[in-house]
């Protein structure tokens, strides 16, 4: 399955996570449960966690069980097949895990029903996790819970398409200007310049770079019909019309990485994950990795982040809270790091990151001023007709799209 598709399930899981939530939700308040405790007996706590693969598994219940061992308490991970759906259907009938990924994008969703217990700051330092991290799991001046690693976007470049272009390092670009340029430079020799996903979570970046985003930074209102988005997208478009950007359908890919593996494109912009697929997929690719070009106002990427939620009907808090801590200290984070390739959510384990994956360093440098998923409930149907937007950006006027996005976010939160 690839990450196109895994998105698609995961919107699709979530549409329903969010129904069975919303549903329920009158077994939940905006204010932290006091859910009776576990008064004796030893605690078996429940971790329901969205596994990556065979090696997450192994590695977070190997981590469990050493917390458990030295915690005199008892700790089964369960790897879900869908996460979002297994939370919903958990959550209705009043039997959810003790603790649980929770996805940045759907954070609000669980957060606005009182679903979470907002423990963040009773995390050892939670100061030393990245403050856009921090931001991505806070509501209404709360951090519920301790972000667990995360991802960003970075501008990946082919070498061998690169150099037969007749480009060198000089000419990687650092600024939408130099990214128009070489795409000229690029087209001419018949070469695609750049694959981008169609979707707010790749061309979102470009919004932030112009100083723009969905919503405002607390998720209560929306943004999207602003100056700075619309010079975003008119920029996108500009590439896409000048065909320097395609997007992966258009290559015959599933995905930008897919695209940028097959050689179809000399750039692409994507994620950390990017590393493990073309090591499986396209072992004979060389690329080098670079931050995205800066806009108007700068600097700008996303996070793509989960943080260990914890139920606010978990009977075994404080042991919920111990694991966490256990689960998110820079020294476990490093292991987890190596296992399965996520980068470290405390700020004092970049270090200790760069140094053993020298090569990441523009992936760990974009936390520093990411953007992080749009931080409000109720949002998964109008982002997707906002992607659909974006999908036929080409003939779509950027000012008619922010203008139904706008108003579409405006009618969700309550706020037109």
């Amino acid at each position: 399955m690839t990450p196109r598709t895994r998105r698609a399930a995961a919107i699709s899981g979530l549409a329903c996570a969010t129904l069975v939530l919303s549903a329920c939700g009158s077994g939940f308040d905006d204010k932290p449960s006091q859910a009776p405790q576990q008064s004796g007996g030893q605690v078996n706590l429940q971790i329901l966690i969205g596994s990556s693969g065979e090696a997450e598994t192994a590695a977070v219940k190997q981590a469990a069980q050493t917390w458990a061992s030295s915690a005199g308490a008892a700790a089964t991970v369960t790897p879900a097949q869908d996460l979002a759906q297994q939370l919903g259907q958990a959550f209705a009938g009043d039997n959810p895990p003790d603790v649980f990924y929770v996805d940045a994008s759907r954070f609000a969703d669980y957060a606005s029903v009182g679903a979470l217990e907002p423990y963040g700051d009773k995390i050892s330092q939670p100061d030393d996790f990245y403050p856009s991290l921090r931001t991505a799991f806070t509501r209404d001046g709360k951090l519920y819970c301790a972000p667990k690693d995360f991802s960003t976007l970075a501008l990946i470049v082919n070498k061998d398409l690169w150099s037969k272009a007749g480009l060198g390092d000089a000419d990687v670009p650092t600024t939408w200007e130099q990214l128009t340029s070489v795409g000229e430079k690029l087209k001419a020799k018949g070469v695609t310049p750049l694959a981008i996903g169609p979707t707010r979570d790749r061309v979102g970046a470009f919004m932030v770079q112009a100083g723009g985003w969905l919503t405002s930074p607390d998720g209560k209102q929306a943004t999207a019909d602003s100056p700075q988005n619309l010079a975003a997208l008119d920029y996108v478009r500009s590439l896409v019309s000048a065909k320097l950007a395609r997007y992966p359908d258009q290559l015959d890919a599933g995905w930008g990485g897919e695209a940028f593996g097959k050689g179809k494109a000399a750039m692409t912009i994507e994620g950390n994950w990017i590393k493990g697929a073309l090591k499986a997929d396209f072992p004979d690719v060389k690329y080098s990795v670079h931050e995205l070009p800066a806009g108007p106002k700068g600097k700008g990427t996303l996070s793509f982040t989960n943080c260990w939620g914890i139920s606010s009907k978990s009977k075994h808090k404080e042991q919920a809270i111990s694991f966490v801590e256990a689960m998110t200290k820079a020294d476990q984070q490093m292991t987890f790091a190596k296992a399965f390739g996520v980068m470290p959510s405390r700020q004092s384990a970049k270090a200790a990151y760069t140094a053993e994956f020298p090569d990441d360093g523009p992936f760990v440098n974009g936390a520093d001023y990411a953007q992080g998923p749009v931080n409000a409930p109720k949002m998964d149907s109008v982002l997707a007709d906002f992607d659909t937007g974006l999908q036929q950006l080409a003939t779509t006027a950027p000012k008619t799209l922010l203008q139904r996005t706008q108003k579409n976010i405006q009618a969700a939160l309550g706020t037109s």
